[in-house]
This record gives structure tokens, sequence and C-alpha cells, in this order.
């Protein structure tokens, strides 16, 4: 019987813990343990419900054209529960020079697909229209290296767009900085785009053609979610492992290679296991390893996290109805605020609240402002319904019906300039480590899908390199 530990129970650790016990249950000679340091299992998927409203404490969805996720949720008798985001409401504003202004149609990403609603925006300057206009005929161009997001945009539409859209987009979806974060690791497909088509504006309207000329595609929601909340997935996952294989509040102090295999030492105790899988943050992969091989956690020690901090605020009907339509707002750095983002929860998606309620969920922190965590709850409400009140300018005055705080420290993966580098150093000192496998949102992608993907293909190298899996 071979043994394998899983030390971590957020989404990447339930995914491979999943696969493993699916081949346990199919007769395959195979155990495992999952080590949890907090009472609970499901990482950052947390759902609360409050006043007949669905809350998320971490991530509210998934992009709809990453397929893990989904495909996990059919394993487990979850397809019934999708939901798509609500794309006909689905509207953004940029906060500029104090107000909110619409992003321009057929704005994808940073991208501008269509001439004149960008022409016509009061969000862009006439000099990054001007840039906007003459960025459709650049030539092709191969990057002979890895550069930050903010270099590659600034190159095609000029520092304007990397303040108004790249920083707050990716401040959002990564807490970090276009100015830090590598634009191979981030945001691959536009360094495709540019080496292949040197425009970004033709890339996106050719590959847009190609989708709307495809026999029998139907237009799918840009985001996907569950009816009772992003927490029901990792619920559904943990009610398929073996109960008696889940250990919460157990924190790995570290990890040693002996007698083929490691010993895990967790709290007073210790076991051995043929086989392990690491599924936590990579600064805490970093220091179970430190021992086991110095050079491997040096090198994911090098990977960076930021910090953040999502509010959600409930109000009534009349706020509701104040609220300008689409699913939020960005907030640039240099508007001075220290909220990034706001999300219209009862807009974005279907099941989140009642018709008479009104969901704003607000996000701050991120890598200028891991500060925010020192902050009490009630300062950091203060901030938040101070900052609305200015931004949104309705009877943001009064009091909300509830309020929620979710603190998450290091919990968003920085992939900086060399990013990609780092990760083949690390593979290869990983493969000189056997039975080690590294899984989470340290490595190749931060979303949901991304996670379920890195722990599935964890588990699938361990059970291979024991000789329990094949492609078939």
């Amino acid at each position: 019987m071979k043994r394998i530990a899983i030390i971590g129970g957020g989404i990447s650790g339930l995914a491979a813990a999943y696969t493993i016990e699916k081949k346990r249950q199919s007769g395959t000679p195979v155990e495992y343990v999952l080590f949890e340091s907090s009472p609970r299992l499901g990482g950052v998927l947390i759902t609360d419900r409050v006043d007949g409203c669905v809350l998320e404490g971490g991530p509210d969805s998934f992009l709809t054209e990453k397929p893990w996720a989904a495909e996990l949720c059919g394993k487990i008798g979850l397809d019934d529960q999708l939901i798509g985001s609500n794309d006909s409401e689905r509207k953004t504003y940029i906060v500029a020079k104090g107000k909110l202004v619409e992003t321009p149609d057929g704005l994808m990403f940073m991208v501008p697909t269509k001439i004149m609603p960008t022409v016509r925006s009061p969000l862009f300057s006439l000099g990054t229209k001007l840039r906007m206009a003459a960025e459709w005929f650049r030539p092709p161009r191969k990057a002979s290296e890895d550069e930050t997001v903010a270099e590659m945009v600034k190159r095609h539409y000029g520092p304007e767009m990397v303040e108004l859209l790249a920083d707050p987009l990716l401040c959002g979806i990564y807490g970090g900085e276009a100015s830090q974060l590598s634009v191979r690791a981030v945001m691959p497909r536009l360094a495709d785009m540019e080496s292949k088509h040197g425009s970004f504006g033709r890339a996106m309207v050719k590959a847009r053609k190609k989708t709307v000329e495809a026999p029998n595609v139907q237009a799918r929601p840009l985001f996907t979610s569950l009816k009772d909340g992003m927490q029901q997935m990792s619920d559904a996952v943990v009610a398929r492992l073996d109960a008696k294989a889940l250990k919460t509040s157990a924190t790995v102090q570290a990890l040693i290679r002996q007698d083929n295999g490691w010993t895990v030492c967790a709290g007073y105790k210790t076991d051995h296991f043929d086989a392990v899988i690491i599924a936590t943050p990579a600064h805490a992969a970093a220091a179970m390893l430190q021992t086991a091989d110095e050079n491997l956690g040096r090198d994911l020690g090098e990977i960076n996290y930021s910090s953040s901090v999502t509010v959600t605020l409930g109000y009534d009907e009349k706020v509701r109805s104040a609220l300008p339509p689409g699913f939020g707002f960005l907030v640039p750095r240099n508007e001075g605020h220290r909220m990034l983002a706001a999300t219209f929860v009862h807009n974005k998606f279907p099941h989140r609240a009642p018709e008479d309620r009104a969901l704003i969920r607000c996000f701050l922190g991120g890598a200028r402002d891991e500060q925010i965590l020192q902050s009490s709850e009630k300062e950091i409400l203060q901030i938040v319904r101070d900052e609305l009140r200015q931004i949104i300018g309705v009877a943001l005055d009064v009091e909300p019906l509830f309020a929620r705080v979710y603190r998450w420290k290091s919990a968003m993966a920085q992939y900086s300039v060399g990013h990609l580098e780092r990760l083949q150093r690390i593979e290869l000192l990983r493969q000189e480590c056997p039975g080690l496998a590294l899984a989470g949102n340290g490595y190749n992608g931060i979303g949901v899908p991304d996670c379920v993907r890195s722990g599935s293909e964890a588990a699938g190298k361990i059970l291979a390199e024991m000789g329990m899996w094949s492609a078939a």
C-alpha cells in the first residue's frame, strides 16, 4: 500500500485528494492523508449567507473559458448548480477625476476593438486615442526577453492606458502592479499576439471573427459560479473524500527525505509517506522544504505574494435603485483612494440577493497597501463607506443593513519578471526529489480553474511515478 501526504486543504489540495480518492475507490492500493493548518477545508473558498444574500469571502467566480473547475463540478454532481454571469448587464466603469466613466464598447480587457466608441469615450485623452489608432498598424515583434505588462502596454498605447486600465485590472485580479508583473507569465496571450500580429487590436478582431464564424458555437458567459456560492464546490469535494484521511488544525513544520520517502513533521507527531504533494502558498512550501532541499526552498521563497481585504455591504432597495447599472468599477491609483475596485454583486450574478437588496463588494490591499491588514474592522468599514460615498455619490450615507470583512494575508501570488525561468529551475530541482509534487496558485495561474488543474496534475505526477497512472 502506497501512502501519499497532501499538505494544504485549499481547492488545489482538495483536487489532488479527489484524484487520489477516485483511484483508491477503483481498487488501486493507495491511501492519503491531507494536512490543513486551519480548522476548515476549502481555503479562500468561503461563502456566507446573510439576510437572504450570498456573500463570498474569496473568489466569487471563475473564468468560463478555463474548463478545469467546471469539469470538476461535473464530476462531483454540481453540473446543475453552475450559473453564468449576467453578461447582458455587463458594464464596467473606471473612476476618472472622481467620476464613474463607462469603458467604451468593444474594449476587450484593455484592447480597443471598435474605433468609434473609443473615439467618443471621455475616458481617454486625444493623445491616447491617436496612439490607439496608430496601434492597428504595428508590425509583428518578438520580444527577446521578458518584460512587465506595463512596459508592453505602454509601448502599444502609452502611459495613460497603463494608469487607467492595465494597472487597475491587474490590481483587481492579482493584487499586483502592472509595473512588476511578467507579461509572459500573466498575459502570455498578449505576448503571442504581438509576435504574430504586431497589433493587439487586429489580433483581437481576428480571434473574435473566428469565434463568431465557428459552427455550432454558442456564446458563453464570461464568468461562472455556483448557485449557493463558491464554497459549494469545496464542500462537495470534501464530502467525497475519506473523512478519516482529513486532518484539520494540523500544521506541517518540516519535511525530511528518508527511507525512500518523506517524513512529515506536524506538531509533535511524525508520519512516513512514500510521496508528498505540497499544495500551499510557495512561501509556506519553501519553509517546509528548507532542510530537505535548500536550493528548492530558496527559489520557492522568491515567489512573492500580496495580501487583500474584501468587504461586502448590504443595503435596501432604495440604494439598489440609485446605483448605476453594470458589474462595478475599477479605481486607478492616481485617484488617491485605497479601494481598488467594487462589484455590484446583485447585478453580476443571479441568486445572489433578493430584489429588494443591494450587495456591494469592495477590494482593498494589494502590493502597494499591505498595511490595510493592520487596520481594525471598524476602520476598514469607514474607509470603504467614505470612498463609496465619494465615488458613487448616492444614498450611501445610510447605515448598511449588514457588513462583512474578510482578510487574506499573503494569498495572491505575484508573477514578477523572470517567473517562468524561476519555474523551470524549480521543476528541475523538484525532479531531483523523488516523490515530491507542488500545486497551488504560485506557479501557473492563480484562478480557481488553474488551482484545480494544478492539484489534479500534481496527483497525476505522483501516481505516475508509482506506476498507478496512465494517459488512458
